[in-house]
């Protein structure tokens, strides 16, 4: 079959998948309706300073798989919902900080510096709807960048990569996670370190149960949903709720007079941000689409070279950065949108996850069968029809049927969920801490398997203590069991060769960009450490004097 083939085949799985309830006679397709509740909770949780869109996407996949089961029918709903709310997060998390200037969202935390003056110069209206039309582009750019690399990366690694070359990319990729992620090298290849440790306890194709020291309760391993769950949201609530402890105020936000200014887009707008859009857009995409970068870095950078354009070009009436720019907003929202999409393309071609929302995806990928992102589900020379494939191109349908409502509706769903920032943490944390317990155990039907999720929610609240980031030890978690396999019929293959990472130049130079992104990103880290305790010292000589 054609690509043609198999977009119409990926469409109709969406459109003439299982109707939820019928509207004038017409069947609504239960994936879209899962898509928009998925859009609404985004935005809602993007709202809300202390959740994001990993932490709904961890509470509401064990109730997805436990409403729809784990049967193939319920890959299109179950993705629908959580791709909505990894959508509509990035879009929310812009309303506190231009309302409130309280981020909702890490990657928000730049939209604060123009968002909110100008919403203190009496124009809310036009700053949000600037950040809505910028992030929906972004986010639109992103995915067609998405539909085009992803199936063209997967064909080419699954025609010119062996299973050492498969071995040493999945080795680099870990490598250049626990780099990139966090402020430490070193601490990032603990968490690795950690995370295949944890994996393998009593796994594999052994006989025998392994790294149990003899205990018979670890014979049987750990859950990945309580492990994952454990350490990236019980943890963080854990953390939370000491910072709530330690709290010793509350500081309210000011409220500003607005003044008699037309509020709402003004002429002009579109035709002055649309380059901010469509630059960090492009710095967004290529950010994106490096395992373990994420969105916050992609705002900064974004936001940090639309200031230098926007300097050496502006008119001197223009407004500058940092004091309601409405190109400062512009290019912020759209290079951290433009990440979302970015992102799926190692894990669809790959199947390797790159942040924290694509990990929910894998989960759900994982948990329902059926669907095994990597290089083989782009595979149309299969003279049968490829399900994954069928698959992989209604997960493309619904991120355009996702763009398509963020451009209708998604400004309206901002401004209503503005009155989620009143919640207060103290209500908020044990709410989510709560509803994470009870959804593993409706999963797990096991008491263990909470306990479990509370052992790891302790690990990774000592992962925050330390400053240890805990995203490579849920990503080397993951990618424990394709690294085994591929590593195994690998040395199967070359006759019990323990070089075998190294038997052909593919392999070879793979695994020697590992060794040096750990050597230039250590040494380019601790540059950064010294350079920071350096101005730390200067601020504190000025300070005496």
């Amino acid at each position: 079959m054609d690509v043609i083939a198999y977009i119409g085949l990926g469409i109709s799985a969406v459109f003439n998948g299982p109707a939820l309830f019928s509207l004038l006679g017409l069947g609504i397709p239960t994936a879209l309706v899962m898509l928009l509740l998925g859009l609404v909770t985004g935005i809602a949780v993007g709202g809300t300073p202390g959740l994001a869109g990993p932490m709904a996407m961890a509470v509401s996949l064990p109730i997805l798989l436990s409403i729809f089961g784990v049967t193939p029918d319920a890959l299109l709903p179950v993705f629908g919902f959580l791709i909505g709310v990894m959508k509509g997060a990035t879009l929310g998390g812009a309303v506190p900080a231009i309302l409130f200037n309280t981020p909702g969202t890490p990657d928000a935390f730049m939209t604060t510096l123009d968002g909110y003056p100008m919403k203190q110069r009496g124009m809310p209206r036009r700053a949000l709807k600037i950040a809505h039309l910028s992030s929906v582009s972004g986010d639109t750019i992103s995915d067609i960048v998405l539909f085009i690399c992803a199936p063209f990366l997967a064909v080419m690694v699954e025609g010119f990569l062996d299973l050492p070359e498969k071995t040493a990319l999945i080795l680099l990729s870990l490598t250049f996670i626990a780099s990139v992620i966090g402020n430490s090298v070193g601490k990032g290849l603990i968490s690795v370190s950690l995370g295949l440790c944890a994996a393998y306890i009593a796994t594999g194709d052994d006989f025998h149960p392994r790294l149990t020291l003899g205990v018979e309760s670890l014979s049987e391993g750990f859950s990945m949903l309580s492990a994952v769950l454990g350490v990236l949201i019980i943890g963080e609530v854990f953390k939370g709720i000491e910072d709530l402890w330690r709290e010793t105020g509350v500081v309210s936000g000011t409220v500003s007079k607005q003044g008699e200014v037309r509020d709402g887009l003004k002429k002009g707008d579109l035709r002055r941000i649309l380059p901010h859009v469509l630059r960090s857009s492009a710095i967004g995409s290529a950010i994106g689409a490096l395992p373990g970068v994420g969105s916050t870095l992609a705002a900064t950078l974004g936001y940090s070279v639309g200031k230098s354009r926007h300097q050496r070009t502006a008119h001197p009436d223009d407004v500058p950065f940092g004091e309601g720019a409405p190109e400062g907003i512009a290019a912020t929202e759209a290079a951290n949108s433009s990440v979302s999409g970015a992102n799926l393309i190692p894990v669809l071609s790959l199947g390797i996850p790159g942040n924290s929302a694509a990990v929910f995806l894998i989960l759900a990928a994982d948990s329902i069968g059926g669907f095994n992102p990597g290089p083989a589900v782009f595979n149309f020379t299969s003279p049968a029809v490829n399900p994954e494939l069928v698959i992989a191109f209604g997960i493309f349908t619904l991120m355009a049927m996702g763009n398509l409502i963020n451009w209708t509706l998604g400004g309206v769903f901002m401004r209503m969920m503005s009155v989620m920032v009143k919640i207060p943490q103290k209500a908020l944390l044990p709410g989510v801490l709560l509803v994470t317990l009870t959804a593993i155990y409706v999963q797990e039907s096991s008491l263990v398997a909470v306990w479990v999720a509370v052992a790891f929610g302790v690990l990774g609240y000592l992962f925050r203590k330390l400053d240890i980031s805990v995203l490579p030890f849920v990503i080397a978690y993951i990618l424990a069991e394709p690294l085994e396999k591929s590593a195994r019929h690998a040395f199967a293959a070359s006759g019990g060769d323990p070089w075998f990472l190294f038997s052909s130049p593919v392999s070879i130079a793979l695994v020697l960009m590992a060794v040096v992104s750990i050597m230039l990103l250590s040494r380019s880290s601790r540059a950064s450490r010294e350079g920071e305790s350096g101005r730390r010292k200067r601020r504190a000589v000025k300070a005496d004097v």
